[in-house]
């Protein structure tokens, strides 16, 4: 089995992967797939601000959210703290540190978010009865399934997917 990521679909297989392949697993914009013919879906998107902090340990977490309007952004990553725990973070005399900003999407930035409003809802449902037309398409992931995803149920449910 040949496996292929990091291709521009549109450009190099969308209308030729049937010859080389028996399955697809679409994980981009469902619109975009459709070549927009419903019209374009609406997505948040997210910008991040990134720096080093000369502390060994900026917040106690991997991340914490935020949801006050005094505050510009809504979450902040202390990365180390997916990779070390205990006394490791301490022994390491910086962290870096990136808060995540609400940004209004515009073509072109990377789709992050589904807008869940009354009109992109009800073009998601019909793309997604375009979808479930195509034979021997997988389309999955928030892009794909125009939807918010967790990472628990997301994990859940592709270990329960029959390929």
């Amino acid at each position: 089995m040949e496996v292929k990521t990091e291709c521009d679909f549109f450009k190099e297989y969308k209308d030729s992967w049937r010859e080389i392949a028996d399955q697809l697993v679409y994980t981009g914009p469902i619109d975009e797939y459709f070549d927009f013919r419903l019209g374009r879906l609406d997505w948040r998107t997210v910008t991040f601000k990134t720096r080093i902090e000369n502390t060994p340990n900026y917040q106690g977490n991997a991340v914490i959210n935020y949801t006050s309007h005094d505050v510009p952004y809504t979450r902040v990553i202390e990365h180390k703290h997916f990779e070390m725990f205990g006394q490791a973070v301490y022994d390491c005399p910086k962290t870096v540190i990136s808060e995540e900003y609400s940004t209004e999407y515009k073509p072109g930035m990377e789709q992050f978010y589904p807008v869940n409003d009354a009109r992109n809802n009800t073009l998601a449902d019909q793309y997604r009865s375009l979808a479930a037309q195509e034979k021997n398409v997988i389309f999955g992931g928030r892009l794909a399934e125009y939807k918010y995803y967790d990472m628990a149920p997301v994990i859940e449910k592709v270990l329960n997917m029959l390929i």
